[in-house]
Protein backbone atom coordinates (compact mmCIF):
# COMPACT_ATOMS: atom_id res chain seq x y z
CA UNK A 1 0.00 0.00 0.00
CA UNK A 2 1.36 3.25 -1.19
CA UNK A 3 2.50 6.09 1.76
CA UNK A 4 1.76 9.35 1.25
CA UNK A 5 4.71 11.80 1.37
CA UNK A 6 4.04 12.95 5.20
CA UNK A 7 3.32 9.75 6.36
CA UNK A 8 6.66 8.76 4.56
CA UNK A 9 8.84 11.26 5.88
CA UNK A 10 7.17 10.84 9.26
CA UNK A 11 8.72 7.41 9.51
CA UNK A 12 11.86 8.69 7.93
CA UNK A 13 12.48 10.87 10.84
CA UNK A 14 12.09 8.30 13.24
CA UNK A 15 14.89 6.14 11.65
CA UNK A 16 17.18 9.29 11.60
CA UNK A 17 16.32 10.03 15.55
CA UNK A 18 18.13 6.94 16.25
CA UNK A 19 21.07 7.95 14.41
CA UNK A 20 21.26 11.74 14.87
CA UNK A 21 21.95 13.81 18.30
CA UNK A 22 18.66 14.90 19.27
CA UNK A 23 20.35 18.43 18.90
CA UNK A 24 20.79 17.63 15.10
CA UNK A 25 17.40 16.61 14.35
CA UNK A 26 15.52 19.74 16.46
CA UNK A 27 17.90 22.24 14.59
CA UNK A 28 18.03 21.00 11.00
CA UNK A 29 15.26 18.11 10.29
CA UNK A 30 12.44 18.77 12.55
CA UNK A 31 11.53 22.48 10.70
CA UNK A 32 11.86 21.09 7.64
CA UNK A 33 8.13 20.60 5.21
CA UNK A 34 7.41 18.11 3.07
CA UNK A 35 6.62 19.01 -0.38
CA UNK A 36 6.07 15.77 -2.21
CA UNK A 37 7.37 12.59 -3.85
CA UNK A 38 8.48 14.03 -7.41
CA UNK A 39 10.65 11.39 -9.99
CA UNK A 40 11.52 8.65 -7.52
CA UNK A 41 12.62 11.39 -4.77
CA UNK A 42 11.18 12.93 -1.84
CA UNK A 43 11.56 16.46 -1.65
CA UNK A 44 11.86 18.29 1.50
CA UNK A 45 11.37 21.96 2.24
CA UNK A 46 14.02 23.85 4.20
CA UNK A 47 13.25 27.17 5.83
CA UNK A 48 15.65 28.82 3.56
CA UNK A 49 18.86 28.50 1.24
CA UNK A 50 21.59 27.81 4.05
CA UNK A 51 19.74 25.24 5.35
CA UNK A 52 18.59 23.49 2.68
CA UNK A 53 22.41 23.45 1.61
CA UNK A 54 23.42 21.95 4.62
CA UNK A 55 20.52 19.35 4.95
CA UNK A 56 21.58 18.38 1.32
CA UNK A 57 25.37 17.94 1.94
CA UNK A 58 25.14 16.87 5.62
CA UNK A 59 21.94 14.76 5.84
CA UNK A 60 20.44 13.77 2.32
CA UNK A 61 22.88 10.95 2.16
CA UNK A 62 21.80 9.33 5.47
CA UNK A 63 18.00 9.58 4.75
CA UNK A 64 18.69 7.67 1.07
CA UNK A 65 20.64 5.41 2.54
CA UNK A 66 17.50 5.16 5.38
CA UNK A 67 14.83 5.02 3.20
CA UNK A 68 15.39 1.85 1.36
CA UNK A 69 15.03 0.04 4.75
CA UNK A 70 11.17 1.44 5.36
CA UNK A 71 8.73 -0.73 5.02
CA UNK A 72 7.12 1.01 1.85
CA UNK A 73 6.29 -0.72 -1.23
CA UNK A 74 6.88 0.73 -4.28
CA UNK A 75 10.71 1.74 -5.94
CA UNK A 76 13.80 2.86 -3.93
CA UNK A 77 13.55 6.89 -3.49
CA UNK A 78 16.22 9.73 -2.91
CA UNK A 79 15.97 12.34 -0.22
CA UNK A 80 16.73 16.03 -1.32
CA UNK A 81 16.40 19.23 -0.48
CA UNK A 82 15.09 22.81 -1.52
CA UNK A 83 13.73 25.67 0.30
CA UNK A 84 10.31 25.62 0.88
CA UNK A 85 8.23 27.69 -1.94
CA UNK A 86 6.48 29.97 1.38
CA UNK A 87 9.68 31.05 2.00
CA UNK A 88 11.07 32.04 -1.38
CA UNK A 89 8.01 34.36 -1.77
CA UNK A 90 8.88 36.31 1.66
CA UNK A 91 9.69 39.95 0.67
CA UNK A 92 13.17 41.28 1.74
CA UNK A 93 13.77 43.62 4.32
CA UNK A 94 15.19 46.76 4.26
CA UNK A 95 16.57 47.46 7.91
CA UNK A 96 17.93 51.17 6.20
CA UNK A 97 14.33 52.57 5.35
CA UNK A 98 12.86 54.44 9.15
CA UNK A 99 8.48 53.23 8.95
CA UNK A 100 6.27 55.73 8.30
CA UNK A 101 4.62 55.48 11.56
CA UNK A 102 7.16 54.09 14.96
CA UNK A 103 4.93 53.28 17.80
CA UNK A 104 7.45 54.48 20.23
CA UNK A 105 10.51 56.63 20.96
CA UNK A 106 13.11 53.78 20.61
CA UNK A 107 10.97 51.88 17.97
CA UNK A 108 12.12 50.73 14.65
CA UNK A 109 11.45 48.46 11.40
CA UNK A 110 11.60 44.84 12.45
CA UNK A 111 11.64 44.81 16.11
CA UNK A 112 15.19 46.38 15.74
CA UNK A 113 15.19 49.21 18.07
CA UNK A 114 16.82 53.03 17.02
CA UNK A 115 19.47 52.98 19.45
CA UNK A 116 20.78 49.90 17.88
CA UNK A 117 23.77 49.74 15.14
CA UNK A 118 22.34 48.85 11.87
CA UNK A 119 22.51 45.73 10.02
CA UNK A 120 24.59 45.12 6.50
CA UNK A 121 21.97 43.68 4.35
CA UNK A 122 24.33 41.48 2.39
CA UNK A 123 25.58 39.93 5.16
CA UNK A 124 23.00 36.56 5.76
CA UNK A 125 23.67 33.20 5.14
CA UNK A 126 22.81 32.72 1.85
CA UNK A 127 26.32 35.05 1.49
CA UNK A 128 28.42 33.41 4.28
CA UNK A 129 30.75 30.49 2.31
CA UNK A 130 31.23 27.80 4.43
CA UNK A 131 34.05 25.80 4.45
CA UNK A 132 36.04 23.11 6.50
CA UNK A 133 37.61 26.74 8.85
CA UNK A 134 34.01 27.82 9.57
CA UNK A 135 31.44 24.90 9.13
CA UNK A 136 31.26 24.31 12.92
CA UNK A 137 30.42 27.97 13.71
CA UNK A 138 27.99 28.31 10.43
CA UNK A 139 26.31 25.64 11.63
CA UNK A 140 25.94 26.89 15.64
CA UNK A 141 24.93 30.31 13.92
CA UNK A 142 22.00 28.83 12.12
CA UNK A 143 20.97 26.50 15.32
CA UNK A 144 20.74 29.77 16.95
CA UNK A 145 18.95 31.58 14.46
CA UNK A 146 16.32 28.71 14.13
CA UNK A 147 15.90 28.61 17.64
CA UNK A 148 17.09 31.27 19.67
CA UNK A 149 17.09 31.26 23.55
CA UNK A 150 16.84 27.76 23.37
CA UNK A 151 19.95 26.65 21.56
CA UNK A 152 23.70 27.63 22.34
CA UNK A 153 22.93 30.64 24.90
CA UNK A 154 25.13 32.42 24.72
CA UNK A 155 27.14 31.86 21.61
CA UNK A 156 30.85 32.79 21.52
CA UNK A 157 32.24 32.95 18.34
CA UNK A 158 36.37 34.08 18.26
CA UNK A 159 38.57 34.13 15.28
CA UNK A 160 41.18 36.85 13.57
CA UNK A 161 39.94 39.87 12.08
CA UNK A 162 38.15 40.12 8.30
CA UNK A 163 36.89 36.39 8.37
CA UNK A 164 33.13 36.49 9.12
CA UNK A 165 32.53 36.68 12.55
CA UNK A 166 30.46 40.07 12.39
CA UNK A 167 28.69 38.24 9.15
CA UNK A 168 27.60 35.02 10.87
CA UNK A 169 26.59 37.28 13.95
CA UNK A 170 24.36 39.52 11.52
CA UNK A 171 23.12 36.83 9.77
CA UNK A 172 21.46 35.53 13.25
CA UNK A 173 19.92 39.14 13.64
CA UNK A 174 18.92 38.38 9.77
CA UNK A 175 17.18 35.34 10.01
CA UNK A 176 15.70 35.69 13.39
CA UNK A 177 14.00 39.23 12.24
CA UNK A 178 12.96 37.10 9.04
CA UNK A 179 10.84 34.26 11.22
CA UNK A 180 9.91 36.25 14.00
CA UNK A 181 9.62 39.92 13.05
CA UNK A 182 8.37 41.06 16.65
CA UNK A 183 11.84 39.88 18.68
CA UNK A 184 13.29 43.32 19.70
CA UNK A 185 17.30 42.37 18.26
CA UNK A 186 19.89 44.44 18.98
CA UNK A 187 23.20 44.27 17.64
CA UNK A 188 25.73 46.87 18.72
CA UNK A 189 29.88 46.85 19.21
CA UNK A 190 31.85 46.64 22.88
CA UNK A 191 32.68 50.34 21.88
CA UNK A 192 28.77 51.56 21.81
CA UNK A 193 28.20 49.51 24.82
CA UNK A 194 31.02 50.96 26.72
CA UNK A 195 30.01 54.31 25.77
CA UNK A 196 26.54 54.36 26.61
CA UNK A 197 27.58 53.25 30.35
CA UNK A 198 29.80 56.56 30.12
CA UNK A 199 26.52 58.75 28.91
CA UNK A 200 24.21 57.14 31.82
CA UNK A 201 26.77 57.60 34.29
CA UNK A 202 27.34 61.41 32.98
CA UNK A 203 23.90 62.02 32.75
CA UNK A 204 22.72 60.27 35.79
CA UNK A 205 20.25 57.90 33.33
CA UNK A 206 21.24 54.48 34.45
CA UNK A 207 17.82 53.10 35.39
CA UNK A 208 17.17 53.60 31.56
CA UNK A 209 20.11 52.12 30.80
CA UNK A 210 19.33 49.43 32.72
CA UNK A 211 15.55 49.04 31.18
CA UNK A 212 17.47 49.00 27.79
CA UNK A 213 20.05 46.76 28.10
CA UNK A 214 17.83 44.32 30.55
CA UNK A 215 14.40 44.43 29.95
CA UNK A 216 13.78 46.30 26.49
CA UNK A 217 15.26 43.49 24.37
CA UNK A 218 14.93 39.88 23.04
CA UNK A 219 18.40 39.20 21.45
CA UNK A 220 21.28 41.35 22.11
CA UNK A 221 24.67 40.74 19.38
CA UNK A 222 27.98 42.71 21.28
CA UNK A 223 30.62 42.63 18.94
CA UNK A 224 34.36 42.80 19.64
CA UNK A 225 33.73 41.77 23.77
CA UNK A 226 37.77 41.78 24.06
CA UNK A 227 37.33 45.42 24.71
CA UNK A 228 35.86 44.77 27.68
CA UNK A 229 39.81 44.25 29.29
CA UNK A 230 40.08 46.38 32.08
CA UNK A 231 36.52 48.29 32.19
CA UNK A 232 35.77 47.53 35.31
CA UNK A 233 32.61 49.51 35.77
CA UNK A 234 31.77 48.52 32.13
CA UNK A 235 31.61 45.00 32.70
CA UNK A 236 29.72 45.55 36.01
CA UNK A 237 27.01 46.63 33.64
CA UNK A 238 27.69 44.04 31.14
CA UNK A 239 27.80 41.17 34.08
CA UNK A 240 24.21 42.56 35.29
CA UNK A 241 22.99 42.99 31.48
CA UNK A 242 23.91 39.15 30.48
CA UNK A 243 22.63 37.97 33.62
CA UNK A 244 18.86 39.08 33.40
CA UNK A 245 19.13 38.31 29.75
CA UNK A 246 20.21 34.60 30.16
CA UNK A 247 17.79 34.04 33.15
CA UNK A 248 15.28 35.23 31.11
CA UNK A 249 15.60 32.66 28.31
CA UNK A 250 16.51 35.64 25.49
CA UNK A 251 19.72 34.90 22.96
CA UNK A 252 22.88 36.37 23.64
CA UNK A 253 25.25 36.42 21.05
CA UNK A 254 29.61 37.68 21.29
CA UNK A 255 32.17 37.74 19.37
CA UNK A 256 35.96 38.43 20.06
CA UNK A 257 39.20 38.31 18.70
CA UNK A 258 40.34 35.79 20.98
CA UNK A 259 38.83 32.81 22.96
CA UNK A 260 36.81 33.86 26.99
CA UNK A 261 40.24 32.66 29.10
CA UNK A 262 42.61 34.56 26.75
CA UNK A 263 40.67 37.79 27.24
CA UNK A 264 43.53 39.42 29.60
CA UNK A 265 41.80 41.69 32.57
CA UNK A 266 38.27 39.98 32.37
CA UNK A 267 36.63 38.95 35.43
CA UNK A 268 36.47 35.84 35.65
CA UNK A 269 32.65 35.42 36.56
CA UNK A 270 32.43 37.12 32.53
CA UNK A 271 34.65 34.59 31.40
CA UNK A 272 32.26 31.31 32.86
CA UNK A 273 29.52 33.01 31.41
CA UNK A 274 30.90 33.35 27.99
CA UNK A 275 31.34 29.45 28.13
CA UNK A 276 28.11 28.86 29.07
CA UNK A 277 26.71 28.11 26.44
CA UNK A 278 29.00 26.97 22.52
CA UNK A 279 32.15 28.81 21.81
CA UNK A 280 33.25 28.14 18.32
CA UNK A 281 35.83 29.43 16.36
CA UNK A 282 36.45 30.55 12.53
CA UNK A 283 39.94 30.46 11.42
CA UNK A 284 41.81 31.08 7.93
CA UNK A 285 40.16 29.43 5.09
CA UNK A 286 41.85 27.19 3.02
CA UNK A 287 43.34 27.07 -0.46
CA UNK A 288 39.63 25.81 -1.96
CA UNK A 289 37.62 27.57 0.69
CA UNK A 290 39.63 31.10 -0.46
CA UNK A 291 38.66 30.13 -3.88
CA UNK A 292 35.07 29.59 -3.62
CA UNK A 293 34.68 32.89 -0.85
CA UNK A 294 36.62 34.56 -4.69
CA UNK A 295 33.97 33.40 -6.43
CA UNK A 296 30.84 33.98 -4.52
CA UNK A 297 32.49 37.12 -4.53
CA UNK A 298 32.25 37.50 -8.15
CA UNK A 299 28.81 35.72 -8.58
CA UNK A 300 27.31 38.07 -6.19
CA UNK A 301 28.77 41.31 -7.53
CA UNK A 302 27.78 39.62 -11.40
CA UNK A 303 31.85 39.71 -12.23
CA UNK A 304 31.36 36.25 -12.53
CA UNK A 305 32.25 36.51 -16.52
CA UNK A 306 34.64 39.18 -16.24
CA UNK A 307 37.21 37.31 -13.92
CA UNK A 308 38.50 34.23 -15.30
CA UNK A 309 39.12 30.90 -12.96
CA UNK A 310 42.94 31.25 -13.57
CA UNK A 311 42.95 34.50 -12.19
CA UNK A 312 40.33 34.03 -9.22
CA UNK A 313 43.00 30.85 -8.60
CA UNK A 314 46.24 32.90 -8.53
CA UNK A 315 44.51 35.41 -6.46
CA UNK A 316 43.71 32.28 -4.17
CA UNK A 317 46.61 30.92 -3.85
CA UNK A 318 48.80 34.01 -2.86
CA UNK A 319 46.45 36.18 -0.08
CA UNK A 320 45.50 34.37 2.52
CA UNK A 321 45.10 36.81 5.21
CA UNK A 322 41.46 36.96 5.35
CA UNK A 323 38.37 36.65 3.46
CA UNK A 324 37.91 40.96 3.87
CA UNK A 325 41.33 41.27 1.93
CA UNK A 326 40.23 38.18 -0.29
CA UNK A 327 36.95 40.41 -1.30
CA UNK A 328 38.88 43.89 -1.47
CA UNK A 329 41.48 41.88 -4.03
CA UNK A 330 38.56 41.87 -6.46
CA UNK A 331 37.45 45.44 -5.84
CA UNK A 332 41.50 46.72 -6.45
CA UNK A 333 41.50 44.73 -9.72
CA UNK A 334 38.45 45.60 -11.09
CA UNK A 335 39.56 49.06 -10.50
CA UNK A 336 43.17 48.49 -11.62
CA UNK A 337 41.65 46.89 -15.06
CA UNK A 338 39.51 50.08 -15.24
CA UNK A 339 42.17 52.96 -14.75
CA UNK A 340 44.84 50.70 -17.36
CA UNK A 341 41.82 50.11 -19.93
CA UNK A 342 43.53 46.44 -19.91
CA UNK A 343 41.82 42.51 -20.21
CA UNK A 344 41.68 40.89 -16.13
CA UNK A 345 44.40 38.56 -16.80
CA UNK A 346 47.11 36.77 -14.52
CA UNK A 347 49.84 39.16 -15.36
CA UNK A 348 47.84 41.91 -14.43
CA UNK A 349 46.37 40.79 -11.03
CA UNK A 350 50.23 39.85 -10.31
CA UNK A 351 50.90 43.44 -11.18
CA UNK A 352 47.75 45.27 -9.55
CA UNK A 353 47.89 43.05 -6.02
CA UNK A 354 51.61 43.42 -5.74
CA UNK A 355 51.34 44.79 -2.27
CA UNK A 356 49.02 41.94 -1.12
CA UNK A 357 50.64 39.12 -2.55
CA UNK A 358 52.61 36.18 -0.37
CA UNK A 359 55.11 34.87 -2.15
CA UNK A 360 56.39 31.12 -1.20
CA UNK A 361 59.53 32.65 0.73
CA UNK A 362 57.48 35.08 2.56
CA UNK A 363 55.07 32.12 3.64
CA UNK A 364 58.41 30.37 4.09
CA UNK A 365 60.21 32.97 6.21
CA UNK A 366 57.77 33.12 8.45
CA UNK A 367 56.70 29.42 9.26
CA UNK A 368 58.34 28.78 12.52
CA UNK A 369 59.12 25.10 10.59
CA UNK A 370 56.76 22.88 12.68
CA UNK A 371 54.01 20.87 10.98
CA UNK A 372 51.10 20.05 12.72
CA UNK A 373 50.65 16.30 14.43
CA UNK A 374 49.10 13.41 12.42
CA UNK A 375 45.76 12.26 12.97
CA UNK A 376 47.43 9.21 13.70
CA UNK A 377 49.90 11.17 16.93
CA UNK A 378 46.57 12.54 18.08
CA UNK A 379 44.83 9.02 18.50
CA UNK A 380 48.36 7.52 19.97
CA UNK A 381 48.45 10.32 23.17
CA UNK A 382 45.07 10.44 23.84
CA UNK A 383 44.90 6.76 24.24
CA UNK A 384 48.14 6.64 26.17
CA UNK A 385 46.82 9.22 28.26
CA UNK A 386 43.11 7.67 28.64
CA UNK A 387 44.07 3.80 29.25
CA UNK A 388 42.87 2.60 26.28
CA UNK A 389 44.31 1.57 22.48
CA UNK A 390 44.19 3.33 19.33
CA UNK A 391 42.38 0.70 17.81
CA UNK A 392 39.96 1.03 20.07
CA UNK A 393 38.99 4.35 19.30
CA UNK A 394 38.35 3.72 15.85
CA UNK A 395 36.37 1.10 16.61
CA UNK A 396 32.57 0.70 16.95
CA UNK A 397 32.35 -0.10 20.55
CA UNK A 398 30.42 3.08 22.47
CA UNK A 399 31.42 1.85 26.02
CA UNK A 400 32.33 5.06 28.13
CA UNK A 401 35.90 3.71 28.71
CA UNK A 402 36.24 4.52 24.75
CA UNK A 403 33.70 7.07 23.74
CA UNK A 404 35.42 10.25 26.18
CA UNK A 405 38.88 9.48 24.97
CA UNK A 406 37.34 9.20 21.38
CA UNK A 407 35.74 12.43 21.36
CA UNK A 408 39.11 14.00 22.80
CA UNK A 409 40.47 13.19 19.88
CA UNK A 410 37.78 14.31 17.72
CA UNK A 411 38.37 17.59 19.36
CA UNK A 412 41.94 17.97 19.18
CA UNK A 413 41.68 16.48 15.83
CA UNK A 414 39.56 19.71 14.86
CA UNK A 415 41.06 22.13 16.58
CA UNK A 416 44.86 21.42 16.11
CA UNK A 417 45.17 19.63 12.82
CA UNK A 418 42.10 21.95 11.37
CA UNK A 419 40.54 18.66 9.90
CA UNK A 420 36.82 18.55 8.40
CA UNK A 421 34.05 17.18 10.02
CA UNK A 422 33.92 13.96 7.12
CA UNK A 423 37.52 13.47 7.32
CA UNK A 424 37.60 13.20 11.64
CA UNK A 425 34.53 10.67 11.19
CA UNK A 426 36.33 8.44 8.75
CA UNK A 427 39.38 8.49 10.76
CA UNK A 428 37.52 7.09 13.88
CA UNK A 429 36.05 4.34 12.21
CA UNK A 430 33.53 5.87 9.06
CA UNK A 431 31.32 7.81 11.73
CA UNK A 432 29.01 10.34 10.21
CA UNK A 433 29.49 13.97 10.50
CA UNK A 434 26.77 14.74 12.76
CA UNK A 435 28.31 12.22 15.70
CA UNK A 436 31.37 14.29 15.11
CA UNK A 437 29.06 17.23 15.66
CA UNK A 438 28.03 15.80 18.76
CA UNK A 439 31.56 14.97 19.94
CA UNK A 440 32.78 19.07 19.41
CA UNK A 441 30.00 19.81 21.42
CA UNK A 442 30.03 17.64 24.27
CA UNK A 443 33.67 18.09 24.78
CA UNK A 444 33.51 21.59 24.45
CA UNK A 445 30.19 21.40 27.16
CA UNK A 446 32.73 19.32 29.42
CA UNK A 447 35.55 21.86 29.13
CA UNK A 448 33.72 24.85 30.67
CA UNK A 449 32.12 22.41 33.81
CA UNK A 450 35.09 20.10 34.88
CA UNK A 451 38.78 21.83 35.48
CA UNK A 452 40.07 18.16 35.73
CA UNK A 453 38.54 17.32 32.27
CA UNK A 454 39.68 20.53 31.05
CA UNK A 455 43.48 20.47 32.51
CA UNK A 456 43.33 17.00 31.34
CA UNK A 457 43.00 17.98 27.52
CA UNK A 458 45.45 20.62 27.91
CA UNK A 459 48.01 18.65 28.72
CA UNK A 460 47.35 16.51 25.61
CA UNK A 461 47.03 19.05 23.69
CA UNK A 462 50.57 20.16 24.98
CA UNK A 463 52.27 17.52 23.88
CA UNK A 464 50.53 17.63 20.73
CA UNK A 465 51.84 21.19 20.04
CA UNK A 466 55.72 20.51 21.27
CA UNK A 467 58.07 19.97 18.57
Amino acid sequence: MEQSAKETWNLLLEQARQRLPDQTVRTWLDPVKVIGLEDGRLVLGAPDQFAAEWNESKHAGLLTELAARLPVSGRPFSVTFRVHEDQTHRPQMDFFVSPPSPTGPDSAPHGVPSWAQPLNSRYTFDRFVVGKSNELAAAAAHAVAMAPGRTYNPLFIYGPTGLGKTHLMQAIAQAILERQPELRTVYISTEQFTNDVVAGIQTRTMPQFHRRYRNDLDILLVDDVHFLEGKETTQEEFFHAFNALHEGGRQIVLTSDRPPKAIPGLEARLVSRFEWGMVVDIGQPDLEHRTAILRKKAEQDHLDMTIPDDVIRFIAEHVRSSVRELEGCIIKLLLFASLKHREITVELAREALSDKIQTAADRDAASDHRSPPSIDRVQEVVSRRWGVTPEGLRSKARTKRLTVPRQVAMYLARDLLGMQLVEIGQAFGGRDHSTVIHSLDKVQHQLTRDHVFRDRVTQARTELSTP
